[in-house]
């Protein structure tokens, strides 16, 4: 269900999020990777990068001083992602700096690296096949 509201959001993006997945898209930003209308938990974040972490919503009037983005910001936060909220006329009239924003906040942001495992691992001991 979460996927379905997601590719309907992809699909009816507003200007400013159309605007600023040109700058995020295919690894344009300085090569880090975006994806766009990703579910997290139960919400739908604008742009993700899942390697550093950071959610970047892009709001209009309505989302001012708006408890439940309070609520979500705040239950995001506690599972370790920083989110970063964008106003539309923002990226709609200084995209340049919005994006230069992202970018020091992604070199400021540790890495999420998964343990890499060998391309060969001994038998288990258990398996009663090793020494």
């Amino acid at each position: 269900m979460a996927s379905e509201i997601a590719r309907r959001l992809r699909r009816e993006s507003t200007n400013a999020e159309s605007r600023l997945w040109l700058v995020l898209r295919d690894r344009r930003l300085a090569g880090y990777k975006f994806r766009r209308q990703r579910p997290i938990g139960p919400y739908i974040a604008d742009f993700v990068s899942i390697q550093y972490r950071l959610i970047i919503e892009v709001d209009g009037s309505q989302h001012a001083d708006s408890e439940s983005d309070e609520r979500r910001t705040a239950w995001l936060e506690r599972r370790g992602w920083q989110v970063l909220r964008v106003w539309n006329n923002e990226v709609s009239g200084k995209s340049d700096k919005v994006a230069e924003h992202i970018l020091n906040m992604l070199q400021s942001r540790p890495t999420l690296t998964l343990p890499s495992l060998p391309r060969w691992a001994p038998p288990s001991p258990a398996s009663g096949r090793g020494d």
